[in-house]
């Protein structure tokens, strides 16, 4: 595979990543939120921050720190800081409100249907904490259906970064994007290896490494776990073909006919349900295009647990282990 250096430009062989970003350079993707925001902050006057008494959780401290006149503590009431971020929007402001992703939609999704989303308030839904990996917090608190949620919204852009340096600059794009917006990011520290200067374009799938036998379109922190198996794969002789599929809604779907017409085959992988996630959407343009065999990285259909982020990872089958047998499935399936 040929090695290239531009990330979010041109694909770059998995092999190529691995050596370059070891396994010691690692971040949560919050602290990237924290840092776009204050970069957003700063390119901005407008843009102003609300929080649900989480600012470490949400890393927000440096904002507050540089712009305290325009830091807004709401207390645990993440419902009454859905409706006064609405109400901001309409003297322009642009708010980006934090709380875990539980919080921030399930919560509070009636306040988010009709007081942003129907009226297509310019507010920044930020949400940390999303998935199994927030841990031994529980099932309580480990939402699995905040993407399905989101992106059945008439006019909502979904986001789900992989990295802090694209949850960085996908924060600092979507301040300069008018319309709701829901951020997905979490808490464990995970490999960098995505370029700190990148342009971040919404709606347009990253190629992460190009391949002829299986497309393997992966979002959020699994897209780690499909570079991990794209290097084991290499070495049992298939080429898979990884895309960072950073926006789940307006999805990219021209990237996705355009694997596909190549590889035949899909694997989609996710930190979510299996029901309403990105396999789901990626599932809706192969059967209105091109139907091809598909297998799910995901949730399957349950709850989680409390335990360490590693070990819910690996039982609930999100691994870089689980996609490998995932590919080998799916490849038998083709015809």
């Amino acid at each position: 595979m040929t090695q290239k250096t531009r990330f979010l430009k041109e694909a770059v062989s998995v092999r190529y990543i691995m050596k370059k970003y070891p396994f010691t350079e690692k971040k949560d993707t919050r602290s990237g939120f924290g840092a776009g925001l204050l970069e957003a902050g700063k390119k901005n006057e407008n843009v102003v921050a609300l929080c649900a008494d989480l600012v470490g959780s949400l890393k927000m401290e440096a904002f507050i720190k540089e712009f305290p006149e325009r830091f807004f503590q709401i207390g645990i009431a993440e419902a009454n800081m859905m409706g006064i971020a609405a109400g901001m929007t309409i003297g322009g402001k642009i708010p980006f409100t934090g709380t875990f992703a539980n919080f921030s939609t399930g919560r509070v999704y009636d306040q988010i249907r009709q007081s942003i989303a129907y009226s297509d308030k310019n507010v920044k839904i930020c949400a940390s904490h999303a998935g199994l990996t927030l841990g031994e917090d529980g099932a309580t608190h480990q939402i699995l259906e905040d993407i399905g949620l989101m992106k059945m919204l008439p006019g909502m852009t979904v986001i789900n970064p992989c990295d802090y340096n694209q949850t960085k600059a996908a924060t600092i794009a979507i301040a300069d994007y008018h319309g709701p917006v829901y951020l997905r990011f979490g808490r464990p520290v995970v490999p960098i290896f995505t370029d700190p200067d990148q342009k971040f374009e919404i709606g347009k799938a990253w190629m992460v490494n190009e391949g002829k036998d299986v497309s393997i379109f992966a979002t959020g922190h699994l897209v780690w776990e499909a570079i991990l198996a794209g290097e084991k794969l290499a070495e049992m002789g298939i080429d898979a073909e990884i895309i960072n599929i950073h926006t789940i809604k307006p999805l990219d779907e021209a990237a996705i006919l355009k694997s596909v017409a190549k590889t035949r085959c899909v694997v989609t992988c996710e930190e979510h349900n299996r029901l309403g996630g990105l396999g789901d959407s990626v599932a809706q343009v192969l059967v209105k295009n091109d139907p091809l065999p598909q297998e799910y990285i995901a949730v399957d259909d349950s709850f989680g647990e409390s335990g360490k982020p590693a070990d819910l990872m690996k039982k609930y089958g999100l691994d870089s282990e689980n996609i490998i047998q995932a590919v080998q499935k799916v490849i038998a399936r083709k015809k």
